[in-house]
């Protein structure tokens, strides 16, 4: 019997060091997105009064958590089930993100004069400040539920072929990860400027003012720093896929000496850009129609 329970414990601590060695790998795998999504949300949870970034950081993070109870299920179920789905889904999304990371690099280089980027200010009445707010929620949601599948199937993809118990444990600690993760660094970055102002009221003493404006200006350069970077994983990330799971792509790479990491985003830039143009396309001959 006593040695009937250790046993059950020593394949537990195996399957325990199994999963934290494959939750390693989809991490990094999915380290790509996860940076696109931390620079997407702190750009959305940003530009509200100070009292009310963390209700709305709050909102978008609990949508983020439903989204992945809504994922999660069917992503093991297509494992399951139907596992042929999954690289298929991993090159749709790829689709989207390349598309996404291209079209942030138009509109870097072509912006969009209708744009409209409705930001809270003190004027506005209680009903305007939360119509904004519901509408900034609900397009982070819908965002976060797109990266987040891709999350998700990017990690699901490492374990392909691995007990399904162990796919469920891997995935949905990424998911957890991802979600605890990302929305806990968005946090600590959208009160960066209240950090800072905090720490210029507290004492008069040149560092703590030098650093307290540091937090304050930091803020918009760093969520700009974050955007520039996450456009660049978008295409990492979207070109590591056409090239693994996209045969004919996997042996025209192979025959270019470069880097690795080059092949994936002049990869991910060319079929981003080509999507790109085939969407402006289609939507001229619709405008014209």
């Amino acid at each position: 019997m006593a040695s009937g329970f250790f046993a059950l414990l020593d394949d537990i601590a195996v399957l325990m060091d199994d999963v934290a060695v494959m939750g390693k790998i989809a991490t990094k795998k999915t380290a790509g997105i996860l940076g696109d999504d931390l620079a997407v949300n702190a750009e959305k949870a940003s530009g509200f009064m100070a009292s009310r970034e963390i209700p709305v950081l709050w909102a978008i993070t609990k949508g983020s958590f439903n989204n992945k109870l809504i994922i999660l299920p069917i992503a093991f179920l297509l494992s399951a089930f139907v596992p042929i789905a999954i690289p298929l889904i991993l090159i749709g999304g790829a689709l989207y993100l390349a598309y996404e990371g291209a079209e942030k690099i138009h509109e870097m280089v072509v912006p969009n004069k209708h744009e409209n980027n409705e930001t809270v200010s003190a004027k506005m009445s209680v009903e305007e400040v939360l119509a904004i707010e519901k509408t900034k929620v609900k397009s982070a949601i819908v965002t976060d539920f797109i990266l987040s599948l891709e999350i998700i199937i990017i990690a699901l993809g490492t374990v392909m072929g691995k007990p399904i118990l162990e796919q469920v444990l891997v995935v949905s600690f990424v998911a957890i990860v991802a979600t605890v993760g990302v929305y806990g660094i968005v946090a600590l970055i959208v009160r960066m400027d209240d950090a800072g102002f905090k720490l210029k009221k507290m004492s008069k003493n040149p560092v703590v003012q030098a650093i307290g404006n540091v937090l304050v200006q930091g803020l918009p350069i760093v969520i700009k720093s974050l955007s520039y970077i996450g456009t660049v994983a978008l295409l990492l990330v979207a070109g590591g896929i056409f090239v693994h799971y996209i045969d004919f792509i996997h042996h025209f790479t192979d025959t270019i000496q470069i880097p690795d990491m080059a092949k994936e985003f002049i990869t991910g830039l060319t079929i981003g850009f080509a999507v790109l143009s085939v969407v402006i396309l289609v939507k001229k001959v619709l405008n014209k129609k």
